[in-house]
């Protein structure tokens, strides 16, 4: 497996995978996948990377903004989506790891997810990886079904950036 930066060429496979996670109910509260140029728009070009074997996408991390205010210009929002085949065979922590070290080389100090309680892969998957539970938020958003979900809060402080 080798992780690289993804580029425009990639979208078709990146969305189905996103399809997939949004699919389980607990990925996101998004209810469909947007355009590559609404997505694009809404993530940092330096910190999104896809993870491909035998030219097959395996999985997708990328970092958004978390605002457009100044003072928050070096915290990031984590999104980390593993095709269904792929999943507990390392990919996500691959994708994980390599985000976290360009995001420090791009000046994050701070990246940070919210993560649905059943999603236990994923808080499992940032506890390894060192994000802290800060906080719970809850009954913050409805699912594609109307249901009302709790959001957890994980946060990485970085130790070389912004100290």
């Amino acid at each position: 497996m080798t992780i690289r930066n993804m580029t425009q060429e990639d979208w078709s496979e990146v969305a189905k995978i996103y399809m997939e996670g949004i699919s389980t109910g607990f990925a996101t509260f998004e209810t469909s996948v947007p355009d590559f140029k609404s997505w694009d728009k809404a993530h940092i070009k330096e910190c999104r990377f896809i993870a491909v074997k035998e030219n097959k996408v395996l999985g997708w991390a990328a970092l958004s903004p978390v605002s457009s205010r100044c003072v928050y210009g070096g915290i990031g929002e984590v999104s980390v989506y593993i095709a269904a085949a792929s999943r507990g065979s390392g990919v996500g922590k691959a994708l994980l790891l390599k985000l976290i070290e360009e995001s420090e080389n791009a000046g994050y100090w701070t990246i940070q997810s919210g993560i649905f309680p059943e999603n236990i892969g994923s808080i499992k998957l940032h506890e390894k990886a060192g994000f802290r539970f800060i906080g719970k938020r809850e009954k913050v958003g409805k699912t594609k079904d109307g249901i009302w979900k709790d959001n957890l809060l994980y946060e990485k402080r970085s130790e070389i950036v912004g100290i």
